[in-house]
C-alpha cells in the first residue's frame, strides 16, 4: 500500500473511531449514571404506577427534568431516541483500524518470534477466531442456568477472562495481545447492544403499540448486559491507549499486567456506578493493583556479567555502530526497512546528537523492555543491548 495512503487511513480511522467512542461511551455513562441518581417522584406524578424516578439537571443554562419510566398499554410515544449507532460505528471503524494496523502490516505490530513462530496469515486467523470465539462463549455462559446465580457467573467469567489474557500473551506480541484483548472486549459490548439489548427493547415496544402490557423481565434482561458493557469501557480505553507504552506490554509478566489493568478499570467503574459511600471498598484491591503494576514494569537491572564485550564501557563509536546496524533500517531520514518508508513517529537516529537526544526511549524500548526492534527483524543480540544499556548509564550531554 502507498505510504502516504496508509498514512491517511490510518489518520482518518482513528479519528472517526476515535469520535465515535466518545459519543458511545458518554451516552452509556450518562445513562447509567442517571440510573444511579434518579430520586423519587414528587409532585402529581407521583402516584403514577409507571413512573419508577425524576431527576432534575442544569447545563449551559437550561434547566432538564428527565422521568424514567415503565410505558404502559398504548403508552408507547410517537418519537423515541435510540442510542445504537455509536456502538455500530465505533466498532466498525476500530476493526477497520485493527485490520489496517495489525492484520495488512505483515504481522509486524502482531507477531514477537520470542513469544510464537505464527505466520502473519496464521496470527491474523486466530485474531479472528478470538474475536467471534469469545462472544460465543460469553453469551452462552450468560444464557446458560448458571447465569442466575450472578456470583458463580461472574467467578466463572473471570476465570476464562484470565485464561484468555494469558494464552492471548502467549500467542502474540505484547501489544498485539492487549489491542486483541480491548477488540474482544468492543466486540462483545457491540453484539450485547444488537443481539441482547435492542431487541429486548423493540419486543417491549411491539408490545405497548398492540396495546398489551410489556415484559420488564426482558428490561431486566437488557440492563443486565448493559451494565457488562458498562463495566468493560475504562479496560476498553486502557486497551486503546496501550500501544503507546512499551513498559506495559513489553513487561516479563506481561499477561499478569493486562489481568491488573482490568481490574482496576472495572473496580473503578464500579466506584463511578455505586454511590461511593457503597463502593469505597474497592479502592483497596485498586491501590494493591497499581503497587503490583509499579513493581512488575519497573525496569530490572540488567545483567552485563555473563557477557564479555559489556565488562568493558563503551563509546559513542561503538553505540553508533550497533544502532547503525539493528536500528537504522527505520530509524532513518532514510529508510531501508520495507514495512517502514517513513521513520516510525518521525524518530531518526543518524547523527550522535539525535542518538542522545533520545537515549531514554533507546533504553526503555531496546534496553529494558525489549520491544525494539520490531520482531527484531534486525537480529539484535543480548550482548548488544548491554553494552547499550551501559552506554546510557554512562552518557553524558553533548560538548560544545
Amino acid at each position: 500500500m502507498d505510504p502516504n495512503l496508509n498514512e491517511w487511513l490510518n489518520l482518518t480511522l482513528r479519528w472517526f473511531h476515535l469520535i465515535a467512542g466518545i459519543m458511545w461511551i458518554g451516552s452509556s455513562f450518562f445513562f447509567v449514571w442517571l440510573d444511579s441518581n434518579l430520586e423519587a417522584p414528587k409532585g402529581v406524578d407521583s402516584t403514577k404506577a409507571s413512573l419508577e424516578g425524576e431527576l432534575w439537571m442544569v447545563h449551559s443554562g437550561g434547566f432538564y427534568e428527565v422521568k424514567k419510566c415503565k410505558p404502559g398499554p398504548g403508552e408507547m410515544p410517537e418519537h423515541l431516541h435510540w442510542f445504537k449507532w455509536e456502538a455500530t460505528f465505533t466498532w466498525i471503524s476500530g476493526f477497520l483500524l485493527l485490520c489496517l494496523v495489525y492484520y495488512l502490516s505483515n504481522g509486524i505490530y502482531l507477531i514477537d518470534p520470542q513469544v510464537s513462530n505464527l505466520s502473519a496469515g496464521a496470527a491474523t486467523l486466530v485474531g479472528l477466531a478470538c474475536l467471534t470465539g469469545s462472544w460465543f462463549v460469553y453469551d452462552l455462559l450468560f444464557q446458560s442456568p448458571l447465569a442466575k446465580n450472578g456470583k458463580v457467573a461472574a467467578a466463572i467469567s473471570l476465570m476464562l477472562l484470565f485464561a484468555l489474557i494469558y494464552g492471548l500473551c502467549h500467542v502474540f506480541s505484547g501489544r498485539g495481545a492487549f489491542i486483541h484483548l480491548g477488540a474482544i472486549f468492543g466486540t462483545i459490548m457491540v453484539l450485547n447492544v444488537w443481539v441482547r439489548i435492542l431487541p429486548a427493547q423493540t419486543q417491549m415496544i411491539d408490545a405497548t403499540r398492540r396495546s398489551e402490557m410489556p415484559d420488564f423481565n426482558l428490561g431486566l434482561e437488557a440492563k443486565r448486559r448493559s451494565m457488562h458493557n458498562s463495566y468493560m469501557t475504562l479496560p476498553v480505553l486502557f486497551m486503546m491507549i496501550s500501544n503507546h507504552y512499551a513498559a506495559l506490554y513489553g513487561a516479563e509478566l506481561n499477561w499478569l499486567v493486562l489481568v491488573l489493568l482490568v481490574v482496576v478499570g472495572s473496580c473503578v467503574r464500579h466506584y463511578m456506578i455505586v454511590k461511593h459511600g457503597q463502593a469505597a471498598w474497592v479502592l483497596a484491591p485498586v491501590i494493591v493493583c497499581l503497587v503490583a503494576l509499579w513493581v512488575l514494569t519497573s525496569p530490572k537491572p540488567v545483567d552485563s556479567q555473563s557477557y564479555a564485550p559489556s565488562r568493558v564501557t563503551p563509546s559513542l563509536k561503538t553505540t553508533q555502530e550497533i544502532i547503525s546496524r539493528r536500528c537504522l533500517a527505520c530509524h532513518s531520514i532514510n529508510p531501508t526497512d520495507q514495512d517502514f518508508p517513513v521513520a516510525p513517529a518521525g524518530i531518526t537516529f543518524d547523527t550522535p546528537e539525535l542518538i542522545e537526544a533520545y537515549a531514554d526511549r533507546i533504553k526503555a524500548r531496546a534496553v529494558v523492555s525489549k520491544t525494539m526492534p520490531l520482531r527484531n527483524k534486525t537480529g539484535i543480540t543480548t550482548e548488544e543491548r548491554v553494552l547499550l544499556g551501559k552506554w546510557l548509564e554512562t552518557i553524558s550531554p553533548i560538548e560544545e
